[in-house]
């Protein structure tokens, strides 16, 4: 990753936990006043934000260290399991607001003040939408999957400022039970999110395949190399913001070991020309060595 890429990365991070901060202790003045429990919510979200926060300035920080003895490959896969332990706080605060929702629904609780609750709620959603979209811009440049995880944990802080929005502006009709149900509704869908990027993040430290789009243009990119007769035996990973690309190209028999070291890496300097940063091996095989029912061919 290039040293401004870096310096995105840590920048969005630290980004994101002064607005974590910032965000908790305005929710809680609205909750002090208000005793909304859709506002207590929204309240302990922030306040998961700011662990997530602190864990991803860590993790982005180790993940963004050069390799060393010990670590061959770089120290990539810390965003994975950043992103794991992000799912894990996310799935902690959503039990935690379906057992709060719930008690408000059973104990028909109302609400003392909605006032202050909507201005702080139309003012945290204003912040966390910049917030937003400075994260989409760094995730544009950089591909982060922490940034990633995170600005998707902030798009549904979005959703969950307008569905308390509208529990309060409800209340002022009238429906108590707008409160709880609200709560619930998002408690669910807060456990969606955390199982999907707890998925992701498993995959990625289980080395999943790189996406068939992406192996497909890899095996574009060698069939348009001059001298590549064919390719076969594709791997392919991700550890952190780097991909690996592993794979065996078919050469003439006849070519020097410098001449096919020479298309080997021509070949190399186009795959790291298309995903900066990409960590290739190529293994060149002479075409009589290579089954007859593969010569020729480009596949995995």
């Amino acid at each position: 990753m290039s040293q401004q890429h870096s310096k995105l990365v840590t920048i969005a991070t630290l980004v994101a936990t002064t607005v974590a901060i910032f965000l908790l202790v305005i929710k809680s003045v609205a909750f002090f006043y208000t005793g909304a429990v859709s506002i207590l919510a929204s309240m302990i979200d922030s306040l998961m934000d700011i662990g997530m926060s602190l864990v991803n300035v860590f993790a982005v920080r180790y993940a963004l260290m050069p390799p060393d003895k010990d670590h061959r490959f770089g120290h990539g896969k810390a965003e994975s399991l950043a992103g794991l332990a992000q799912s894990c706080f996310i799935a902690g605060s959503a039990l935690v607001l379906l057992y709060s929702g719930g008690t408000a629904l059973v104990q028909q609780k109302g609400i003392d003040s909605n006032s202050i609750g909507v201005w702080v709620m139309l003012a945290s959603t204003f912040i966390t939408f910049a917030l937003v979209a400075f994260q989409r811009y760094v995730i544009k440049l950089t591909n982060n999957a922490v940034i990633k995880a995170d600005s998707l944990h902030y798009v549904m802080d979005i959703m969950m400022n307008g569905a308390v929005l509208l529990a309060l502006l409800l209340i002022d009709f009238g429906w108590w039970w707008a409160d709880g149900l609200l709560a619930v509704l998002i408690s669910l869908y807060i456990m969606k999110s955390a199982w999907d990027i707890g998925y992701q993040s498993i995959q990625d430290l289980l080395d999943r395949e790189l996406s068939a789009e992406i192996r497909e243009e890899i095996l574009e990119i060698a069939k348009d190399s001059e001298g590549v007769l064919g390719a076969h035996d594709l791997r392919t990973r991700q550890s952190g913001n780097t991909k690996i690309i592993q794979l065996h190209i078919e050469l003439l028999d006849k070519l020097s070991l410098f001449e096919a070291h020479e298309i080997g890496d021509r070949l190399e300097a186009r795959l790291i020309e298309r995903w900066e940063g990409a960590d290739v091996i190529i293994h060149q095989d002479p075409r009589s060595i290579v089954p007859a029912n593969r010569q020729g061919l480009f596949v995995e």
